[in-house]
């Protein structure tokens, strides 16, 4: 058999062609990576005694906690919102929060990916009942992991008239976690519920702002002003324009800080 006729030469390739498609493909990397950096992106606290307490932003209202060693992963989330998160290329967690069932929250493949025989996973009832592993917590419950960190849940629903089905009073948790003091308030899918009222002394908040699910940039303003965080990071905020929440809070005292919660 010859095979000399499916060889069909090809025109080379003209340099300026050559150059553009080098320089598009360099472009992409380059964004792709920026991108990653962005998700990516870490912030540093410091506790009452002088423990580090690192958070790093993952996505939506996925993020990852260390403390002084200690691995705390919430909301933990593969491939249901993008970009997608390989749960395999980070440490093993000693703690998971899950806020609620809904799938851009609950993964059970990233949770796999983290989890050992020794990891301590707190959720609602409702997560609980879909899979049988974990503690549950209601709200208002507190646990004390060690002697230098606590858990609570605490209420997260919509209010709206039209919304609560979405998230019902008294299904879904938010959670106040503190290390060594350091007071962090991760609310959950929640509009600007009265209960905020009661939660106080918080150094870092989590608020959500997309429509119909949580609050809208106004729900979110009200909120970050009665519970008056030292430190505020939007997120779950999907094509809400955020900023907006900065420009409104200027003045406030409230260090806003914009991640890439989308």
């Amino acid at each position: 058999m010859h095979f000399a006729h499916l060889f069909v030469p090809l025109s080379p390739i003209k340099p300026q062609r050559k150059m553009k498609k080098i320089l598009t493909s360099l472009l992409l990397v380059l964004t792709v990576t920026a991108v990653c950096a962005q998700a990516r992106k870490t912030d540093t606290f410091q506790t009452k005694s002088g423990k580090t307490v690192t958070i790093t932003c993952i996505k939506h209202a996925s993020l990852e906690i260390n403390y002084n060693g200690t691995e705390i992963q919430v909301d933990p989330v593969h491939d249901m919102v993008k970009p997608i998160t390989n749960y395999y290329d980070f440490p093993k967690a000693n703690i998971i929060l899950i806020t609620h069932q809904h799938q851009d929250h609950f993964d059970r493949e990233a949770i796999a990916a983290i989890r050992t025989s020794a990891t301590a996973i707190y959720e609602p009832m409702s997560v609980y009942n879909l899979w049988f592993n974990g503690l549950a917590m209601a709200n208002g419950d507190k646990i004390t992991y060690a002697d230098d960190i606590t858990i609570e849940a605490v209420p997260a629903y919509n209010t709206t008239e039209g919304r609560e089905q979405f998230h019902p009073k008294g299904r879904d948790n938010g959670y106040i976690l503190t290390l060594d003091g350091l007071r962090i308030y991760i609310a959950g899918d929640t509009e600007d519920i009265p209960e905020m009222a009661d939660i106080k002394d918080i150094d870092v908040a989590f608020l959500p702002c997309n429509q119909p699910y949580t609050m809208t940039v106004s729900q979110l303003v009200k909120a970050a002003k009665l519970i008056k965080p030292r430190v505020l990071f939007p997120y779950h905020y999907g094509e809400t324009t955020i900023a907006q929440v900065s420009m409104m809070l200027g003045g406030s005292g409230i260090d806003v800080r914009i991640r890439n919660y989308q």
